[in-house]
């Protein structure tokens, strides 16, 4: 079984987006990612959490502001990159301004 990093993106940052929500509207998101875990079963090894950009490391000693679009991520895994395509299909994250959704593959580390 292949394990992924999900990160999620949004030309809306998630703290405005969770901030400018109604409590209806909240509840109604976190339903539909809800359900979306419910129907993932075993491929949703982590269902993971809203960020926040903090800092972008460019060096030892050199910190700079984050303009990163990510707004969350998620730990999944399926036995192929068209099994994980499967579980992210019709995915909540959709619904968010400019949303989209990107993948990277944990690789084996040598020697662990």
């Amino acid at each position: 079984m292949k394990k992924f990093l999900v990160l999620y993106q949004s030309t809306v940052p998630v703290s405005e987006q969770m901030r400018n929500a109604t409590p209806e509207q909240a509840k109604a998101g976190m339903d539909a990612w809800m359900s979306w875990a419910g129907q993932a079963g075993s491929g949703l090894v982590d269902l993971g959490s809203p960020v926040a950009p903090t800092a972008k490391l460019t060096g030892a000693d050199q910190v700079a502001a984050s303009n990163a679009q990510v707004g969350g991520y998620s730990i999944l895994q399926a036995e192929s990159k068209d099994g994980l395509m499967d579980l992210l299909k019709n995915h909540p994250h959709f619904m968010a301004p400019g949303g989209s959704i990107e993948v990277f593959e944990f690789l084996p580390m040598p020697g662990m």
